[in-house]
């Protein structure tokens, strides 16, 4: 009975094959239909090697195929020799057509490592058009948060969480970071990933070449929230970019430090936020993980440290010196993870001022906490 279902099965197969990759065809393909002129270069870049790859993958895949029917048993190929071990026209076949392809990958990607490195400044508009070299450079901060993405606009004055916006032909300067853990900036459309990391700065040189509506979003796990760390980019002309700006400037809320503690804490499906105004050098103290109040800025830490120290009486100066993520100074309450769009609020906390260091869980060496240890 199994016995002659089988091929009835196979029928069955054959005739919904087809249907079933129709669903495909709603698939964008936007790494390979971009639109700024990096991801373009990229594309191109996966193309040229892809071609090369199959100037051997082709010819070997066809010759197992010609060579298996050819000196099959029932054949009695003429020139069939299992005895033969060695031919030298053969041999260089076999090692130059590699080695040519190989030399061909090498200086393709050696020459595309420097053109499309993302810390250059991109220098045309696409391939018919050079940048004029006085042309303004569009400047956006970015922190990577737990989990939405934070935009910074330094120029205008502005930033939005989870929205991204650029006018159509002008380049843009990203300079990126993360509040808490590593995690990657991707906008297919736009150009190649880059990673954002806390106390660091990486940057990306990125343009767009026509209008549209794109996705970003993290290309690196990290944590509960991954899945739902998405933003849109927005590609406008100049006239839509000024009016986006209206719209965001018209919000009337200000991004300070406060605000800034508040987003930095674990919160998921976070609609889009406008920001109309935003505290000065913001962006310094995400990147030196200083914003919370209390807390030492890396860079400041650094140079001290660089100096030779700040003298023996720094061993008890180690208030606003925790750099792990916790909040220990005027913080704010995380919130559940899973909590749709719901941001932080504050907990309450005992200002820092107002607390030992031994209250803080950071005393000196010799010094004893509230349970009676000694520091350490």
């Amino acid at each position: 009975m199994t016995a002659r279902q089988l091929p009835i099965t196979r029928a069955i197969l054959r005739l919904t094959a087809p249907f079933m990759l129709l669903p495909l065809g709603a698939c964008n393909w936007v790494v390979m239909s971009p639109a700024g002129d990096v991801a373009v270069q990229q594309r191109d870049l996966i193309l040229i090697s892809t071609m090369l790859m199959l100037l051997i993958i082709i010819p070997v895949m066809a010759l197992t195929v010609f060579f298996a029917w050819k000196y099959r048993e029932k054949a009695k190929a003429q020139d069939y020799d299992p005895d033969w071990d060695h031919s030298t026209s053969l041999e260089l076949l076999i090692w130059s057509a590699p080695l040519l392809i190989i030399i061909a990958l090498g200086a393709v990607t050696w020459s595309s490592t420097h053109l499309l490195d993302p810390y250059r400044p991109i220098e045309r508009v696409d391939k018919t058009r050079k940048i004029d070299p006085a042309a303004k450079r569009l400047q956006v901060e970015v922190v990577a948060m737990d989990w939405k993405w934070m935009f910074i606009y330094p120029e205008l004055g502005i930033a939005t969480v989870n929205e991204l916006a650029a006018p159509v032909d002008q380049p843009i300067e990203f300079k990126i970071t993360s509040s808490s853990i590593m995690n990657s900036f991707f906008v297919p459309a736009l150009a190649g990933q880059i990673y954002a990391m806390p106390g660091m700065q990486t940057t990306l040189h990125a343009i767009a070449n026509r209008p549209g509506t794109f996705d970003g979003f993290s290309a690196n796990y990290s944590g509960a929230g991954f899945s739902h760390m998405r933003f849109k980019f927005h590609a406008m002309d100049q006239a839509g970019f000024a009016q986006w700006v209206a719209k965001v400037k018209a919000s009337g809320t200000t991004l300070d430090r406060a605000a800034y503690v508040k987003l930095e804490q674990p919160s998921e499906k976070v609609p889009p936020m406008y920001f109309g105004g935003v505290e000065p050098r913001l962006f310094h103290a995400a990147l030196n993980m200083c914003a919370q109040p209390g807390k030492k800025c890396m860079d400041a830490v650094m140079m001290t440290d660089m100096r030779g120290g700040a003298g023996k009486e720094s061993a008890r100066d180690t208030q606003g010196l925790r750099h792990d993520g916790t909040i220990d100074v005027g913080g704010y309450a995380p919130v559940e993870p899973g909590m749709k769009g719901e941001i932080a609020q504050p907990a309450g906390m005992t200002p820092a001022a107002k607390r030992t260091p031994a209250a803080q869980g950071n005393q000196a060496p010799g010094q004893k906490d509230a349970d009676g240890h000694h520091g350490h």
